[in-house]
């Protein structure tokens, strides 16, 4: 039996609603720091900040996003077990969570005698090089924080406290904003002003949301210090977190890529390509805010109705395709005039909107992407994430070489292929997935 692809709201369409809300202001909060440092270091006279702030991003999501499979592998573990109501299991998987989570950021400190030869790899003139490896060298201190805030948005949207996302976000983009704004503006630094706001940002944050998480495991009667281990547990945590490592890190490859070739063009491409990628970016977190309501969602009813994961869904769909078509007209209609308010560069200005017709297609291809990803971490299929984005990625090369004559429009040509190829993949796994595996037993009684 095929799901209905309908546009008539979903009975989940108000509950999922309630709980993305929170998860979609949140969100915000992140491109808008991007925008914050993208239009304080654009009024700056050299754009050459503002070059090396887009190369420094890119090291950056490699060192820190690659790790982002611990919100997203946490959130639907955490998920199926609360929709199980399996506190045992709960602790089990938060404690082992967080403590991979530290791990793996003190491990990040080794890095550091490798951030030249990454950032070679990006090309870019030198002053530009030298000034992005002081951005990410101040950055990497925050490791252990960062990846441990994955732990506990994970765990929050897992649990449906989705408010708490929201508080926390709202904390560490509002203090980094602050920062920024005392640290360039104020003090009359650069590209090293805007690392260290993050740096203060994000180790308050991180604390913050572990004050939070004791809390809420001693209020939910969540043990996390249990007498005897569970070996599968990890095992399939360590599974889990696998899979989206690999396919978070082809991710990044994809984006680096597109970075570098922007960069081979001149630094004004790479500017103009930095300002509109913030627009995409600031999309993609609203639509993303509905996909991480629909891991919780969707991860929840998986482990135990298949007619109210079908509801999920359809309730997801609704809300994501809304979204996108209302992003795609603000867009449309005021595209020019946020690329005016982001940078005084003239060639930059010109390039960049040159280039937003392709943006008015890209919003609305991607919905799928974000949609599907939502289900697949709260289902815990990663093994197909991995998979589908893999082969999105060689047909996003194969793209690109063939339009490479086109300059900067080949290249966002071959992102929009991009983008199409992630949903395409993701929604022909599904369909052949979802009635083979879920299960159909009475739901419990619980509130999210």
């Amino acid at each position: 039996m095929p799901i209905p692809l309908t546009l008539q709201p979903p009975s989940q369409t108000r509950p999922l609603f309630r709980l993305a809300w929170p998860i979609l202001l949140s969100n915000c909060t992140i491109p808008l720091l991007g925008l914050v440092d993208t239009a304080v270091l654009g009024h700056l006279p050299d754009g050459r900040y503002l070059a090396a702030v887009a190369l420094g991003a890119v090291v950056f999501s490699f060192l820190y996003w690659s790790f982002g499979f611990l919100r997203m592998g946490t959130t639907g573990l955490v998920a199926q077990a609360w929709g199980r109501q399996d506190q045992p299991a709960l602790g089990r998987l938060i404690f082992q969570a967080l403590g991979l989570a530290l791990l793996l950021g003190l491990a990040l400190q080794l890095l550091r005698p490798f951030i030249p030869f990454l950032l070679s790899l990006l090309d870019g003139g030198a002053e530009t090089r030298q000034l992005a490896a002081e951005y990410i060298t101040i950055r990497l201190w925050s490791a252990p924080a960062v990846l441990m805030q994955y732990v506990v948005l994970g765990v929050a949207i897992g649990l449906g406290r989705s408010r708490v996302v929201l508080v926390l976000l709202i904390l560490v983009n509002g203090i980094n904003i602050l920062l920024d704004l005392w640290f360039v503006l104020g003090l009359g630094m650069s590209s090293n002003g805007v690392a260290l706001a993050s740096l203060l940002a994000e180790w308050i944050a991180a604390i913050a949301g572990l004050f939070w998480l004791l809390r809420t495991c001693q209020n939910l009667g969540i043990q996390l210090l249990q007498p005897t281990a569970d070996a599968a547990a990890f095992k399939r945590l360590i599974k889990v977190n696998s899979d989206l490592f690999v396919r978070t890190l082809a991710l990044l490859l994809a984006l680096a890529f597109f970075t570098r070739q922007g960069a081979q063009q001149g630094n004004e491409v790479l500017a103009a390509n930095a300002v509109l990628m913030q627009l995409v970016m600031l999309s993609s977190y609203l639509l993303d805010g509905f996909a991480q309501a629909v891991e919780a969602r969707f991860g929840a009813a998986f482990a135990r109705s298949h007619q109210e994961a079908v509801q999920v869904f359809r309730a997801g769909l609704f809300l994501s395709v809304v979204t996108a078509l209302l992003l795609t007209l603000l867009v449309w209609l005021g595209g020019a005039w946020l690329i005016h308010r982001l940078t005084d560069l003239p060639e930059v200005r010109q390039l960049a909107e040159s280039h937003l017709p392709w943006l008015w297609l890209i919003l609305p291809v991607s919905l799928w992407c974000y949609l599907f990803d939502g289900v697949f971490i709260g289902a815990t299929w990663t093994d197909a994430m991995r998979n589908t984005l893999l082969v999105s990625v060689g047909g996003y090369l194969l793209a690109w070489w063939l339009l490479q004559d086109w300059g900067n429009h080949g290249l966002w040509a071959a992102f929009l292929v991009f983008n199409a190829l992630r949903g395409l993949t993701l929604g022909w796994v599904f369909r052949k997935r979802f009635h083979a595996t879920t299960p159909d037993i009475p739901p419990p009684h619980h509130n999210y």
